[in-house]
């Protein structure tokens, strides 16, 4: 966390990345935070506390690690803009969706390392999961330095560049897609007579509470489902309403069918 880090795009993810490396100890004197335009800078610069510029070169420039957190349209602009600051001795990590790390390799027209992440919002709260791929000029140490990285604000996973997409479908996309299964047993909770409030939080504590007996213990999500599920007690009946409904095959083609969207991104640029 005592490296220089610049934060070119600070919009939704990288907004939120920045909050999470900040709270994990990153010094507000080593991060170079930029956005679009100025107006942003400003109100960005006032709710944070530390300086925001619009320069991305100069940001650059000063930083050793370079977090590249623009749309997947854009990242050809940034990179040809701070390709003359981008050097071998420093390395880039770009969260943009889609975009392989040959391409990015490509424009930058060197022999640049380059690590490829997909975080998720909950870095902002220290219980992210990213998963990080190397291209080819990056060493494994470099790897090891992102993970580092991401591992001060949740957890992370090395997988095959090809499989990135898969992430983004999966893990990236997937808090959404939980909010509404959490929203959806709050409502259960409101319409069997508990207040709102209580509903919410038994709600939330309970998904929070089963995915970390499921990290923790490493036990398979079957086993785990049976030792709640009791010889003809309430679970079953809950369950057997869950499989009538398809959840288990909804989320599946949710998952499948971000993942086909993520690899659509590309086309767009």
């Amino acid at each position: 966390m005592d490296r220089r880090v610049a934060v070119l795009g600070t919009g939704k993810i990288g907004g939120i990345l920045l909050q999470g490396l900040l709270k994990a100890g990153l010094s507000p004197q080593h991060v170079f935070p930029t956005v679009r335009r100025a107006e942003r800078a400003t109100a960005l610069a006032k709710q944070l506390s530390i300086p925001v510029g619009t320069d991305n070169r100069a940001a650059a420039r000063q930083a050793e690690i370079i977090l590249l957190c623009v749309k997947p349209q854009t990242v050809r602009e940034v990179l040809e803009e701070i390709r003359p600051e981008v050097t071998p001795d420093k390395l880039l990590v770009s969260v943009a969706a889609s975009v392989s790390t040959a391409y990015m390799e490509d424009v930058l027209q060197g022999p640049i390392p380059v690590v490829r992440a997909m975080p998720n919002t909950p870095c902002v709260v220290g219980a992210g999961m990213t998963g990080l791929c190397k291209g080819k000029h990056a060493t494994q140490t470099q790897l090891e330095t992102a993970r580092q990285f991401f591992d001060t604000v949740g957890r992370t996973v090395l997988v095959e560049e090809k499989h990135m997409d898969a992430v983004t479908g999966l893990s990236a996309s997937g808090p959404a897609f939980v909010y509404i299964i959490l929203e959806s047993l709050a409502e259960a909770g409101v319409k069997v007579g508990l207040p709102r409030d209580a509903a919410t939080l038994l709600s939330a504590q309970t998904l929070h509470g089963a995915a970390r007996v499921a990290l923790e213990t490493g036990d398979h999500p079957a086993q785990l489902k049976d030792a709640v599920t009791t010889p003809a007690g309430c679970t079953i009946d809950g369950i057997m309403e869950l499989e009538d409904g398809k959840l288990r095959v909804t989320l599946i083609k949710a998952v499948v069918k971000a993942t086909e969207r993520a690899k659509e991104l590309i086309l767009e640029r």
